[in-house]
């Protein structure tokens, strides 16, 4: 939130500079990020003062060159070479001196050096209106009053008040400081607790009388849960014109553009109280009357930006007797807003739930500055006050008339909050001991009343601008932001509980895969739980998903069933900046929901794409695939000494079109595979991307059941064989494998496929795996009867179980 440093200063009265102000409004809680001067006039004229032209003479060397004398309040004159045609003796002028930097008008830019012209010393420059920025004009130096005091800086002879704007970073629950009113409220309170004066005032708005012509438009709320009061006035025969000079110049300290001297007057209220106005062109309201109701789901209209938006039934409208105006604290309607023909305007002043304008809000995707607040919460207290004030200068700068009385509807009365708290309990959760006649101050200061009920009890009652204060946690709260933190004394001992927790097993375990995958080359990453519900539509699975009831929006409008789009998303947006190589891991969790009700797993997800080993002069480049990741998940398991898992080939599964699945005593344990092609289109990518999803959960039990046991390195060689079998297409290396360690028992240490062969000189639909087996005992050398008993046994093996045959 910005706030301009001498615009708060009209509601307080204070001399703090603007580096104290902000310290202490930190201090307090609203956390200034941030003091920066704002300069009317780029550079506020540093260096040009006031001057006096002493003497005026011919340039001895050029006949369009003045040679000047000019006092500038110095021990010395300076001697100045000026070409205006309009330089004279006695002239009060603006000089600029050496060092100076100027910045004209077109946004040039220089800085004055001592210097020659023509052969005469210059020591300054005497300046016209554009060269200072302060015009366009360029016919002659500027010529002040003879009342200038030469020596004055320029900056104070022309007024030009130096401003600052403080960058508060306001928590969402501080809705009673979203204005400069609401800030100046906490600093009086500071103030008042550091013994300083303070000063809070608000513009008098007792000129504000109503009329006895009868107002031409009534009001009328048809739904007073999400509208509990709506107030509104009509000026008429105003003159929409800019703003003037003051008005807009507040406005554009805030970073808020001026348009209109109508609107200029809702956004400064807005930016002085915090409470949201809208003008109407009161022409342009059918019946004479504003109803405030909600409209048929799917209504059309179109707001300001000139969007047309589908309405929803539970969106409230501000209409008038044939259409709808306005959606209720969001946003105007493109054809009832202030334009320069306009000569009479309806404002609107009103209280709406804060739950229905967030909802709305969100619906459609908007965040102004009447919603932001609103949905937070406002003063139900201000909406006269702001309605007055707005009128009152919009009568006082566009020429208008206010016509008849305020026109309510509704219930203005809101009650403040009471209840119960425990002085002594507000210290404990504190941890201070402060002095009940101090808290007293503080939270009178802050408008809270107190009441005594025993000596133990006190009453609070907090007004209705103060939604966040309704418990005594909170009290305590707002008495230690303005006692301040920094009085608290702080303890050399630091005590804690440790408490065990199940949950570290869980944590090792995680760190444990966690480290075994950065070493093979994974990053972690960590995406957004939230989803958007179009990834899962089109997915045949038995789960619902679980949806966001007030999504943030419409592409986090879903719990996430799978880590694959993340993934993908995360591919796409890397790929984009030319980085398609990854090796990605995530822990996450995914959720869905069933006739059980809903849950949520935790999940590993691993993803490749891209290349796996980059070009060089010793080897082309090699990209992930399929079996890079399957080798990857092999090792998993058997560092988790899971590797009884089974493996189920799966033609097509969610997001894969090739994919293979493993379990665990017939339970799932993960999917492996790769992404499809119309997903790899839906996110413009590249590269085969490769993605499997573990059951962390599963993964963590399973491994847990198993007792580690170190044995002596075996004293005797190993021995290798090697087979070349030819298959069907069909037969897959994970059938021959399983074959050859079930016959091959203790003995059969390592079994590996080192090369794949299709093509010429095989019969039609044949494939010829050449696999090595590595044989060892632990007791004794094995002899080569033995290697080839077991070689005959898994050779029959193979021929009756996989129809193998040994290619010649």
């Amino acid at each position: 939130m910005k706030i301009s440093y001498n615009w708060l200063k009209t509601y307080i009265q204070t001399d703090l500079s603007p580096e104290a102000m902000a310290e202490m409004l930190t201090n307090t809680g609203l956390e200034v990020e941030g003091v920066r001067p704002i300069e009317k006039i780029k550079g506020n004229l540093e260096g040009v003062f006031v001057g006096e032209v002493r003497t005026c003479v011919q340039h001895p060397n050029a006949d369009r060159l003045r040679l000047t004398t000019v006092d500038i309040g110095g021990e010395s004159l300076l001697q100045i070479v000026c070409g205006a045609p309009n330089v004279a003796a006695e002239q009060k002028v603006l000089v600029a001196t050496v060092g100076a930097t100027l910045h004209f008008t077109n946004g040039e830019s220089i800085t004055l050096k001592k210097g020659k012209i023509r052969g005469e010393v210059s020591e300054g420059m005497i300046c016209a209106e554009d060269e200072l920025g302060l015009g366009t004009s360029h016919d002659g130096i500027m010529v002040l009053d003879a009342s200038a005091v030469p020596g004055t800086p320029a900056a104070q002879h022309l007024n030009l008040q130096s401003d600052f704007l403080l960058e508060i970073g306001l928590t969402p629950n501080r809705t009673d400081a979203m204005s400069h009113y609401g800030v100046a409220r906490d600093l009086k309170a500071a103030l008042l607790h550091h013994q300083q004066p303070a000063i809070l005032t608000l513009p008098d708005v007792s000129a504000f009388q109503p009329t006895t012509d009868a107002a031409p438009i009534t009001v009328a709320i048809e739904d007073l849960e999400a509208c509990p009061h709506y107030a509104g006035i009509t000026i008429q025969d105003i003159t929409v014109a800019p703003s003037p000079e003051w008005l807009q110049e507040r406005l554009k300290a805030i970073g808020i553009t001026p348009k209109n001297n109508v609107v200029d007057v809702t956004n400064f209220v807005l930016h002085e109280v915090g409470h949201p106005l809208h003008a109407f062109d009161a022409d342009k309201i059918a019946g004479g009357k504003i109803i405030v109701k909600k409209l048929e789901a799917d209504t059309p209209f179109t707001t300001l930006d000139e969007k047309q938006r589908a309405l929803d039934a539970a969106d409230l409208m501000i209409c008038d007797a044939e259409k709808g105006l306005c959606m209720a604290g969001v946003f105007g309607g493109l054809t009832s807003g202030i334009s320069a023909k306009s000569t009479s305007v309806f404002i609107e002043s009103a209280y709406f739930n804060p739950t229905s304008i967030r909802k709305t809000a969100k619906r459609h995707g908007l965040n102004t500055d009447a919603s932001f607040r609103y949905e937070r919460g406002i003063d139900p207290l201000m909406t006269d006050y702001a309605l007055k004030r707005a009128a009152l200068l919009i009568a006082e700068l566009a020429g208008g008339r206010i016509v008849g009385t305020i026109q309510r509807a509704g219930n203005p009365a809101f009650a403040p909050f009471v209840f119960d708290v425990q002085p002594q309990r507000i210290n404990n959760l504190i941890g201070a001991d402060i002095p009940e006649a101090t808290m007293r101050a503080i939270l009178e200061s802050l408008d809270i009343q107190v009441t005594s009920k025993s000596e133990q009890v006190w009453e609070v009652t907090v007004p209705p601008y103060r939604v966040d204060v309704t418990r005594e946690a909170d009290i305590a709260e707002e008495i230690l932001r303005i006692y301040g933190l920094n009085n608290l004394p702080v303890s050399e001992k630091m005590s804690f509980s440790w408490i065990p927790n199940p949950k570290q097993k869980v944590e090792r375990f995680r760190t444990r895969l966690t480290n075994l995958l950065n070493g093979m080359g994974f990053s972690e990453i960590m995406n957004n739980s939230l989803s958007k519900r179009a990834y899962y539509e089109q997915l045949k699975t038995e789960e619902l998903g679980v949806d966001v009831l007030n999504p943030l929006s419409q592409e986090l409008n879903m719990m996430r069933q799978s880590l694959v789009p993340g993934f993908l998303e995360t591919a796409a947006y890397n790929q984009n900046r030319k980085r398609p190589d990854l090796q990605l891991l995530e822990w996450g969790k995914v959720y869905g929901r069933n006739e059980q009700g809903f849950h949520e797993r935790s999940v590993l997800g691993l993803m490749v794409t891209g290349q796996m080993l980059p070009e060089n002069w010793e080897q082309p480049a090699k990209a992930f695939s399929f079996f890079y990741l399957k080798g990857v998940v092999r090792e998993l398991l058997t560092q988790l000494h899971l590797t009884t898992a089974t493996e189920t080939i799966l033609t097509q599964e969610g997001f894969f079109s090739d994919a293979i699945s493993y379990s665990i005593k017939n339970k799932p344990l993960a999917t492996l595979g790769r992404v499809s092609d119309v997903w790899k289109k839906r996110f413009d990518l590249d590269a085969d991307v490769f993605v499997v999803e573990l059951d962390a959960q599963l993964l963590f039990q399973e491994s847990g059941k198993h007792t580690t046991h170190f044995k002596a390195l075996p004293k005797f060689p190993s021995v290798r064989r090697d087979l070349a079998l030819l298959v069907d297409t069909s037969v897959s290396y994970n059938t021959l494998e399983t074959i050859a360690k079930k016959m091959g028992g203790k003995l059969l240490r390592e079994v590996n496929l080192f090369d794949v062969y299709t093509g010429k000189n095989l019969p039609a639909g044949k494939k010829s795996y050449a696999m090595s087996f590595v044989f060892l005992s632990e007791e004794k050398t094995l002899n080569e009867q033995q290697i080839e008993q077991m070689m005959t046994r898994m050779q029959a093996a193979f021929e009756k179980e996989a129809g193998a045959t040994l290619r010649g």
